[in-house]
């Protein structure tokens, strides 16, 4: 299956196999050849034999300088590695709900720099595009990823709800399409699925009617959604609906993984192939690397159960962390568009004690929980932005929520 259809195993692999298979791949690599003179400048050429190991051998990278997925002549095993590598990744997105997705390379950088690159992909096709609109989360990277790729964000806040979420402001962003030459100046609007709670996933489907409607192009920053069912049947929807051009997102969290690389996907080959080809240069085979050697290693059942005991344990949370609530008079903040992270109240405690509860629990080794400070005096400043009350989504505090403390169940599977 591995080598004739380009899919994912059911079954996990041995350790020994995968490392089989990896060095035989490596040995396709000229720098591995018994016999080879290689006399350019770039020959894989490895210093230190401890470094050498780590890598299996595999020293020449992936891509060539006008493509991330271009075949190298000096490297068919890498090569072959990474085109595996990225049909298995697509293989395990319609596993978990995006059946109409067409192509995804695995991106050697962080999320960041993926959105970065993809929104100066869009450039060659909104020449005109300067704006980048953004409904708001308040999470540095994909704010500076704007920046970063050269273009002005237009911040659109979140909507507060009765019971305390934080939902999209769909008619805003209409607003301002209409406002402004009917989106002709505006890049893209980027919107989010995976998020900390009280804000809730973007309602990426109504977001997608908009895009078609103005033709334009809609990226969605997927960064931990990979492995929530409901992140991603919403993405599914999202494209059936409307326009979805790209969604990103990261390995860590959704492979286990060490900090590397992300995953750019779509449902059009010419706009996935747009950013495969504005990368710079060779890229790391490190992050494919880890990923392939994971993905064998747990197997498209293995991972489907993963992702079903990071649900049983979403709902055991959710209901340690009510009766938790109820003991002390607090709430927890209902919110069905949000399955992965969850906020109770700590309003019956003095502002100047709330962030003491988060050192107080990363000293009892629980990390991933973060204690929000819901006031306007809470500024963040980013390259020039100004953000009030930085870490609630919103720059309007929640008058029924006078501290909500984010403690999320991480949406990484166990």
């Amino acid at each position: 299956i591995l080598w004739s259809m380009f899919r994912n195993l059911q079954r996990p692999w041995k350790d020994s196999y995968i490392e089989q298979l990896v060095v035989e791949l490596s040995n396709m690599d000229t720098n591995n050849f018994p016999v080879n003179c290689g006399v350019g400048e770039r020959e894989a050429r490895i210093a230190c034999n401890l470094v050498a190991r780590r890598h299996y051998g595999l020293g020449h990278g992936i891509g060539r300088s006008g493509d991330i997925c271009e075949t190298q002549p000096k490297a068919a095993g890498s090569s072959l590695m990474n085109a595996l590598t990225n049909h298995m990744l697509k293989d395990l997105m319609k596993l978990m709900g995006v059946t109409s997705v067409e192509s995804c390379i695995l991106m050697p950088v962080c999320t960041g720099m993926t959105l970065s690159l993809c929104m100066s992909s869009l450039r060659q096709i909104r020449p005109n595009g300067k704006y980048v609109i953004w409904s708001r989360i308040d999470q540095k990277s994909c704010f500076k990823s704007i920046l970063t790729a050269g273009f002005t964000p237009i911040i659109i806040d979140t909507i507060a709800t009765p019971s305390g979420c934080l939902n999209t402001d769909v008619d805003a962003i209409r607003a301002y399409l209409i406002k402004h030459k009917l989106g002709q100046d505006v890049l893209c609007i980027m919107s989010t699925t995976s998020c900390f709670a009280p804000r809730s996933c973007d309602d990426i489907s109504e977001i997608a009617r908009l895009c078609a409607e103005f033709d334009v192009p809609h990226i969605i920053n997927n960064a931990y959604g990979l492995q929530s069912h409901s992140c991603m049947h919403r993405i599914q929807m999202a494209s059936k609906e409307g326009r979805v051009d790209l969604f990103v997102q990261s390995c860590d969290k959704n492979l286990m993984v060490p900090v590397s690389g992300a995953i750019v996907a779509g449902f059009n080959k010419d706009t996935i192939m747009r950013v495969a080809q504005i990368y710079p240069g060779r890229a790391s085979i490190s992050p494919t690397l880890d990923v392939f050697m994971t993905l064998l290693s747990l197997g498209s059942l293995e991972y489907l159960q993963l992702v079903k005991q990071r649900k049983d344990l979403y709902v055991y949370l959710r209901h340690e962390m009510n009766k938790l609530a109820e003991r002390h008079g607090e709430r927890v903040i209902e919110n069905v568009n949000n399955t992965i992270s969850i906020a109770i109240t700590l309003s019956s405690l003095l502002p100047n004690k709330c962030t003491l509860v988060g050192s107080m629990l990363f000293m009892r080794g629980i990390s991933g929980a973060r204690v929000i400070e819901n006031s306007e005096l809470s500024v963040k400043y980013i390259c020039g932005h100004e953000f009030k009350n930085w870490g609630a989504h919103t720059s309007t505090p929640c008058k029924n929520i006078q501290d909500p403390s984010n403690r999320s169940k991480r949406a990484v599977p166990y």
